[in-house]
């Protein structure tokens, strides 16, 4: 798709490598990398595909570079069957940055489905090595607050109607909390086309982060959408482990790169995250194992994904 092939083009471009294969509907490709470079680079997908995967694909690399990068992503923003932009900047910047590294992320346009048009500015500098991480202690939930936006032709009413419904369903289950879920609208200048949508984290007594999401979509109640973000996040909190279904996968390359044991409790493992573990046990020699976590009551579905990583160190610093 689309967003595939960027994210394999700003490698490419990164390494300065050779890309056989790479066109939209293709199902092989030849990759053949060269040195990580870094420096100032584009990917734009033209559609609404997810800028948070072009950063995905693009950040393990950039981390190894000779030089700082900065990358210039075009497409989707806030789309669907990928992370919004929010959940990138408010959930996997502060837990992955655990591993040593920070990274700026300057959302400067946003970009819904189905045109995109958003771009995000990523600059981040190489490091020596990662460190692992050791994020399996829980904590007690001690706030939740999240955004609700709107942007284009909707109008705020919409984005209150989210915050107000998903407030309301975590009620059900967690009373004595303060919920603090902004209705936004967009700027004008700062979001192309006309899109909705809802974020909600909740931020324990020992630093982690889990999140609900939803997206606004036409002929979809606004009540709807603000219910499934609430709904998702209750789920997260409810399974005990320290990262929501969305941040798993997004950890384990970092895990395999790393230097050292990485230990992450987790609710059910996902298909992406057993996908992911796959291929970085292919490609680096990584080893991880998931066991079911003993400590908790057993009807809880909680897991540790242990990793020994590789160790990369980056052989320009």
């Amino acid at each position: 798709r689309p967003q595939h092939l960027s994210g394999l083009e700003i490698i490419r471009d990164l390494c300065e490598g050779k890309l056989e294969g790479g066109e939209i509907g293709s199902t092989e490709i030849t990759f053949t990398p060269g040195k990580i470079k870094g420096g100032t680079h584009i990917a734009d997908t033209k559609t609404a595909g997810s800028v948070c995967l072009l950063m995905q694909v693009a950040m393990p690399c950039v981390l190894f570079a000779a030089s700082p990068s900065e990358l210039h992503l075009k497409g989707g923003t806030n789309a669907e069957m990928a992370p919004q932009i929010d959940y990138t900047v408010m959930v996997f910047k502060p837990i992955v940055e655990k591993f040593n590294f920070t990274f700026n992320c300057d959302i400067k346009k946003r970009g819904y489905y189905p045109q995109g048009g958003g771009e995000v500015v990523v600059q981040m500098s190489p490091v020596k090595e990662l460190s692992p991480i050791n994020l399996t202690e829980r904590g007690t939930v001690t706030k939740i607050y999240g955004r609700a936006f709107v942007a284009g032709a909707l109008p705020i009413k919409l984005a209150k109607d989210m915050s107000a419904a998903a407030v309301r369903c975590i009620r059900k289950e967690i009373r004595d909390l303060y919920i603090n879920i902004q209705p936004v609208r967009e700027p004008d200048g700062q979001a192309f086309g006309t899109g909705s949508g809802i974020i909600i984290v909740a931020e324990t007594s020992t630093g982690c982060l889990l999140a609900g999401s939803s997206l606004g979509k036409r002929g979809k109640n606004s009540d709807k959408v603000g219910i499934e973000a609430a709904e998702i996040l209750l789920r997260n909190l409810k399974h005990g482990g320290t990262v929501d279904d969305s941040l798993q996968d997004q950890l384990i390359i970092f895990m395999a790169l790393a230097k050292g044991m990485s230990r992450v409790k987790s609710g059910p493992i996902t298909l992406h995250t057993q996908t992911a573990i796959h291929f970085a046990e292919q490609l680096t020699k990584a080893k991880f194992t998931v066991t079911k976590s003993e400590e908790e009551d057993p009807s809880k579905d909680t897991y540790i994904i242990e990793c020994q990583g590789m160790g990369m160190i980056n052989p320009n610093l």
